[in-house]
């Protein structure tokens, strides 16, 4: 079999690779282009290499292995009726990412903003409005990995914390989980409101001007997912109208964020670059999860993380 991947990996890794039985073909996903000898490959492991080659081409095709949690790059409807397996990297970046939700809540809590403003004026000043956190209520909009790993690490800060899911399924570090059909009527109870569901049909716009307003006063919010589960003309208008504490967006509609976009200038939004997955284990990980995919291929066993194509998740 052989197996195309978009990036290097490294030669110990490829090896590895090529010890099961595939032959590595390597290619910048920057460099791809259509020819015909990417055209015959098994198995292809990338992030978005969609617009540059035709999946249609590609008829011996069994897997298709993302680096990435979201799917939203990728062309379903390619893949339906085939034998085409998609798997993305469900888990692999969840605990840099809970930990940045932690950290968040924690900065805009604890204004620390202000503390490094005041720092950089060399100015000594005690901030009295400072909260604390036992009591507020975290409402996470998905219940997957990444919202699960931030809720385990908020354990311990007597925090009530309240999952929305499509099945309304209890889980594990969640005092309550209900069905995202009801979060209109109980958004308002929430404190802190954290986004973590993928984009979808039904979830793209799905935080508009009528739901966000309908948020607590002083509230939290957060984003993690994608941008364009936010109307962003939307918050800023609400951010004008000073309804938060505070707002972190580590994503946004239009990457990277306008320079004179107005979400840069608001002392209460925190905007970080797409960056919270990041961290000294991601790499391990995700090659972890592409070795045990290949090498249940080989073996013609199920495979971890398939998306269901026809649902889009």
């Amino acid at each position: 079999m052989k197996v195309l991947f978009t990036h290097d990996y490294g030669e110990e890794k490829f090896s590895e690779i090529e010890s099961l039985g595939f032959e590595v073909l390597y290619i910048k996903e920057k460099d791809l282009k259509e020819s015909d000898e990417i055209y015959d490959i098994d198995a292809l492991v990338c992030y978005n290499p969609f617009g540059k080659v035709d999946i249609d081409k590609m008829t011996n095709l069994k897997l298709i292995q993302l680096s990435s949690i979201g799917i939203d790059q990728v062309p379903l409807e390619k893949l339906i009726g085939k034998n085409t397996i998609l798997s993305n990297n469900k888990g692999g970046y969840s605990i840099p990412m809970g930990e940045w939700i932690v950290c968040k809540i924690l900065d805009i809590y604890k204004e620390s903003k202000t503390i490094y403003s005041n720092q950089s004026e060399h100015s000594w000043e005690l901030i009295k409005s400072l909260e604390e956190l036992p009591g507020k209520k975290v409402g996470f909009i998905g219940t997957g990995t990444i919202s699960t790993e931030a809720a385990k690490r908020l354990q311990g800060f007597d925090v009530n914390i309240k999952g929305y899911s499509r099945s309304g399924n209890s889980k594990d570090y969640f005092d309550e989980v209900c069905k995202v059909e009801h979060l209109k009527e109980t958004i308002g109870e929430l404190d802190i409101v954290v986004v973590a569901a993928p984009l979808t049909d039904e979830t793209f716009h799905m935080f508009d001007y009528e739901l966000l307003k309908l948020m607590k006063d002083n509230s939290v919010l957060i984003n993690v997912s994608r941008g364009e589960l936010l109307v962003e003309e939307d918050l800023i208008d609400l951010l004008e109208e000073g309804k938060y504490k505070g707002v972190a967006l580590d994503v946004v509609k239009n990457e990277p964020l306008s320079r004179d976009s107005k979400l840069w200038d608001f002392s209460n939004v925190h905007i970080s670059s797409h960056n919270s997955w990041l961290s000294n284990m991601r790499s391990v990980r995700r090659y972890n999860t592409i070795l045990e995919n290949l090498k249940r291929l080989v073996r013609g066993e199920k495979l971890k993380n398939i998306v269901d194509i026809k649902k889009g998740y």
